[in-house]
């Protein structure tokens, strides 16, 4: 059976890999010259352990998968991953009883090892941090996501499979046997196809004839970096008590496999699929983007929060600000720029931003239409999961 698989970042290599150890031919079709491009090579870094989603959901059960999953792979091919822990931190009293909730649901999502602490505890596992109290995550991990997807490509390969890169998918039509691909300047016939475009989802969907009920929004996501000695204050993760109304986690502490140390990400609205910066803009993008009814009602509905994280962008010290929240001892000269990344955020006609991964299955094309974080710590699993899905017949 012949499979494509449309995106060659860490989740499209992955699902390539589980279909091709289950016998299929398989080809990955990416537009860009290099694996994990994109999201995939722009993450910081974080294995998550599984503490924040929905018990029940798919997030919960295959970032928990996941985890294993990806732990067993990276020793098996003697990748890194380093179980630095996490806290999360309310710096108020007042995020107490979030806290709590945060410790509850880890606990029924089976995440290991989870212990609440105090303001005096919180301080053993890191020395400069301060708060009202914590839950301390201790196998959350760290790794290189785009050695893995580097890895996951040359198994595809290794099994018999192909990845194709400089071919961007212009054209997609499902026939009574089949469906045609046209990618480059080859025309290709699969068996079923199964697109993991992330960013460039809503193309590949276009071209499928399944627009949908949601939208690709892109979220940029900007970081700072710690500089110098100013890295060794914090040993491992250090993140706030989220906002349950917003899917993204805030600025956050996170060191990284290179011993480096970011600070951030904010989430500002791209101005292009692909805009990692504030001058990378596309009228072609933005028209599409803000034709989406979904945006407009979502902007409606967390102008608030739209605000305060622009502010975050242009603001010099709003970065350190919300830093020194849970490190007071950083300075201002401890902090410089970062590559950021694009987050690629599925958004419901009616404004709602997707929590929950997303997969449909249109005939022979199933379609990854939202895989954020933790899609990269749960991708092994994920992979599986979407193998089920696809049409054999």
């Amino acid at each position: 059976m012949k499979i494509g698989v449309i995106g060659a970042g860490i989740l499209g290599l992955a699902v390539a890999r589980e279909l091709a150890s289950s016998g299929a031919e398989v080809t990955v079709l990416d537009k860009e010259s290099r694996v994990a491009a994109h999201q995939t090579g722009h993450n910081s870094g974080v294995v998550h352990a599984g503490i924040y989603y929905a018990p029940g959901s798919l997030k919960a059960r295959l970032c928990r998968d996941g985890v294993a999953m990806l732990r067993e792979y990276c020793a098996e091919h003697r990748l890194p991953y380093d179980e630095v822990g996490k806290l999360v931190i309310a710096s108020t009293r007042a995020e107490l009883p979030a806290l709590r909730r945060i410790a509850e649901r880890a606990r029924e999502n089976g995440v290991p090892g989870i212990v609440e602490l105090d303001a005096l505890g919180l301080r053993e596992v890191e020395p400069f941090a301060v708060g009202a109290g914590a839950v301390h995550s201790p196998t959350t991990a760290i790794t290189d996501f785009p050695a893995v997807a580097r890895r996951l490509a040359e198994d595809v390969v290794a099994m018999g499979g192909a990845v194709r890169l400089s071919h961007p998918v212009r054209a997609l039509s499902e026939t009574a046997s089949g469906v045609v691909v046209v990618a480059g300047r080859s025309r290709l016939r699969f068996d079923a196809v199964v697109s993991c475009a992330g960013l460039g989802t809503d193309r590949v969907a276009a071209l499928a004839g399944a627009p949908g009920d949601v939208r690709i929004v892109p979220f940029r996501g900007e970081y700072r970096r710690l500089r110098g000695a100013a890295r060794g204050l914090v040993r491992g993760l250090i993140y706030p008590v989220p906002d349950p109304r917003y899917p993204f986690l805030g600025v956050h502490l996170t060191r990284r496999i290179d011993g480096e140390v970011l600070v951030g990400p904010n989430a500002v609205m791209a101005l292009a699929f692909e805009g990692y910066r504030w001058r990378d803009l596309s009228p072609g993008d933005l028209r599409e983007i803000l034709g989406w009814p979904g945006t407009w009602r979502m902007a409606g509905r967390n102008w608030r929060t739209g605000v305060r994280e622009v502010y975050g962008s242009v603001a010099p010290d709003a970065f350190l600000t919300a830093a020194r929240r849970y490190v007071p001892i950083l300075g201002p000269a401890d902090l410089e720029p970062a590559e950021g990344g694009v987050r690629a955020q599925a958004v419901g006609r009616d404004g709602r931003l997707l929590d929950d991964f997303a997969i449909d299955v249109h005939g022979r094309i199933v379609l990854v239409r939202n895989a954020p974080s933790p899609a990269a710590t749960a991708s092994l699993a994920i992979a599986r999961h979407v193998v089920l899905t696809v049409p054999l017949g």
